[in-house]
């Protein structure tokens, strides 16, 4: 049996833990992307340190994990697509992007079973990757294959988490996965016992607001259920106030 790729969370947030400014807010837009960038001031001591990087030479990551609603707003209302009636529900994965010799070095995979994201940019270093279900319009699927763009079909009415870790793994040879996701699929996640690592930065700043998005959002725990424990592996901060911490899960 393929062991499953290990799945890294790095996330930056507030020191009351948000992970935006509001709920619909995305952070790679403006004015939001400055706001944030301007809750840590110039350190005197800077400690930068390239996550993606740290993973991909201790553990061969390859892939990096967004939710959609990191790129589209839950208010935005994507183009519309021409319907298309074709059984398209198996995995896209043409072997001109996952043959060898010349695997793409990073995969960006997105979680979006409700076809909300157009891809509009293509870089040379990484390949784009959706996770969809069998509930996604055909009408996306079709886009899909149009522009050339991979896919997994994992889950019937939404993406099943387990089973697209497991198959990005058994399919793309992807041995660890990077999430830099929003809370609502980092706390998928963490319900789904996937989680491995944790690197969460903390901006010397407070955000408040009641549903404002947090490092994991979600499903709440059940009555009597316990907390995931964690392992504190590293701490590093500076002179800016942002303090970088480093867990391990502690498998039950």
């Amino acid at each position: 049996m393929t062991e499953r790729p290990r799945v890294v969370i790095n996330v930056e947030a507030s020191v009351d833990g948000k992970v935006a400014l509001t709920r619909d807010a995305l952070l790679m837009q403006q004015p939001s992307t400055d706001l944030w960038a301007a809750m840590t001031p110039p350190a005197a001591d800077p400690a930068p340190t390239d996550i993606l990087e740290l993973v991909r030479q201790q553990y061969g990551c390859n892939a990096i994990l967004e939710g959609s609603g990191s790129l589209v707003a839950e208010s935005d209302i994507p183009e519309e697509l021409p319907p298309y009636d074709g059984d398209l529900y198996e995995h896209f994965l043409p072997a001109d992007i996952v043959g060898l010799p010349s695997p793409p070095l990073m995969w960006f995979t997105v979680v979006d079973s409700r076809g909300r994201v157009r891809w509009t940019e293509k870089h040379e270093n990484w390949a784009a990757l959706v996770l969809v279900a069998e509930s996604t319009p055909a009408a996306y699927l079709a886009y899909l294959r149009r522009e050339h763009i991979c896919y997994l079909v994992v889950g019937q009415d939404r993406v099943d988490l387990t089973q697209a870790i497991a198959a990005m793994g058994t399919h793309l040879g992807i041995r660890c996965i990077l999430s830099s996701a929003g809370g609502g699929l980092n706390g998928a996640l963490l319900r789904a016992g996937l989680i491995d690592e944790l690197y969460v930065t903390l901006a010397p700043a407070l955000i408040g607001g009641l549903g404002t998005p947090s490092i994991m959002d979600g499903p709440p725990l059940a009555l009597g259920e316990a907390a995931t424990k964690l392992q504190l592996l590293s701490v590093n901060t500076d002179t800016s106030g942002s303090v970088r911490l480093h867990y391990a899960v502690i498998k039950s």
